[in-house]
């Protein structure tokens, strides 16, 4: 099967079975492109079962490639990645974004996400 971001966002529907499934945004970061801000990016999942198996992100304009299999890592153009050991978020950055939905109930929830985050002492 195949499920496409473009076509679900154009209000295609799509429903995600236990076939295996390529799950495909030629364009991830629309916005950003439209507006040449040079965070865009191609991403490909696999799934079956409806469990992801492995996926692939590419950062056009950084050249660079991500890419992740169900427990054997995740990669940045072959070097391995792994998360900091950092439990305490007083020392963390966080970063967020608001995305595009601007109806008023998906406002509000945004907001009050967005509202709790700030509460938190956090670096920045």
């Amino acid at each position: 099967s195949f499920i496409g971001e473009e076509s679900v966002a154009a209000g295609e529907g799509s429903i995600l079975t236990d076939n295996p499934t390529w799950i495909i945004d030629p364009i991830d970061g629309t916005t950003n492109f439209v507006h040449r801000f040079p965070f865009v990016a191609v991403s490909i999942g696999f799934v079956v079962n409806k469990k992801i198996e492995f996926g692939i992100v590419y950062s056009c304009i950084e050249d660079k490639m991500y890419t992740a299999r169900k427990g054997k890592g995740a990669f940045c153009n072959g070097q391995r990645l792994q998360v900091s050991g950092q439990e305490d978020i007083t020392k963390s950055l966080l970063v967020t974004e608001l995305g595009s939905n601007r109806d008023p109930e998906a406002i509000k929830i945004i907001l009050s996400n967005m509202e709790r985050l700030l509460s938190i002492p956090i670096h920045g």
